[in-house]
């Protein structure tokens, strides 16, 4: 292996990507038959995002493989909205469309976002900054860490914790949080983990976390507020029983030694140097 691949976090030189104007941040909502909110959510986060965040952004619809009319909706926004584009994939799953999309963008910094914006936006800058100035490698929005604020039933509230207390113990996660769907990385670091990550569903979110860090990478929390949404469809038992499967596979993996990934170079990209 070359001294490149066997460069930890600790070794590499932190620099920041680009001045402001010249960082592109992507932001993926993953939908699957999401008509009735797609409108509504994309706007508010379109708005919000021209009015108040200091970065460039692009806004990704990732339709997968809806049957009602979301990706009409989703067509007819990137008509309306300047900053808005989409991409139709054939199968389901948000990992699936995470990957596409996060593997083959040019943004200097990836995110994504459920399409309910159960998460308030005004956490989105805390949660992009640690990732432009180098702080960080990947960053987490955590309805657990101390400051957040969160309004969902008990039941929710008992199962997550208890997932994310499974995962401590079983797999020596560190991070507070895995399913908030509010995360964002820097491309160069998750183009890197993507290739070893399997999971294309829900627990995508979590494997990709794990396998940072056990490849020495630094994750920033942002405690959130968050609201659950009252209309999600989330199959609750079967994600369960798919998280426990990811479980037991990561466990395999990292007992045989195959659970890390090579660490990127954090230079900036050409078009930053050449602009400096």
């Amino acid at each position: 292996m070359s001294d490149h691949l066997n460069l930890t976090a600790q070794d590499m030189p932190v620099r920041p990507l680009r001045r402001s104007s010249h960082v592109l941040v992507e932001v993926v909502i993953p939908v699957y038959n999401e008509e009735h909110v797609l409108a509504r959510s994309v706007g508010r986060l379109h708005t919000y995002l021209t009015g108040t965040f200091p970065y460039a952004f692009r806004i990704t619809i990732a339709d997968n493989a809806s049957t009602d009319r979301t990706w009409d909706v989703a067509m007819r926004l990137t008509q309306d909205l300047p900053h808005v584009r989409a991409v139709h994939l054939d199968q389901k799953g948000r990992g699936r469309a995470l990957r596409h999309v996060w593997g083959l963008t040019d943004a200097d910094v990836v995110a994504y976002m459920d399409v309910d914006l159960s998460t308030d936006l005004d956490g989105f800058l805390p949660l992009v900054m640690p990732l432009v100035s180098g702080h960080s490698d990947l960053s987490i929005g955590s309805r657990l860490a101390r400051g957040a604020r969160v309004e969902r039933g008990p039941k929710r509230e008992i199962i997550s914790r208890c997932y994310n207390l499974l995962l401590r113990t079983t797999l020596r996660a560190k991070f507070s949080d895995a399913q908030c769907g509010f995360k964002a990385g820097r491309t160069e670091t998750v183009q890197a983990l993507l290739p070893l990550v399997e999971d294309q569903a829900w627990f995508f979110d979590t494997e990709l976390l794990v396998l940072a860090e056990r490849s020495d990478l630094r994750i920033h929390e942002v405690p959130v507020d968050w609201v659950d949404d009252p209309d999600s469809r989330v199959d609750i038992i079967q994600t369960a029983l798919d998280d426990l499967r990811g479980i037991a596979r990561v466990r395999r993996r990292i007992r045989r030694g195959e659970f890390r990934a090579p660490v990127p170079s954090r230079r900036r990209p050409a078009a930053a140097r050449a602009a400096a």
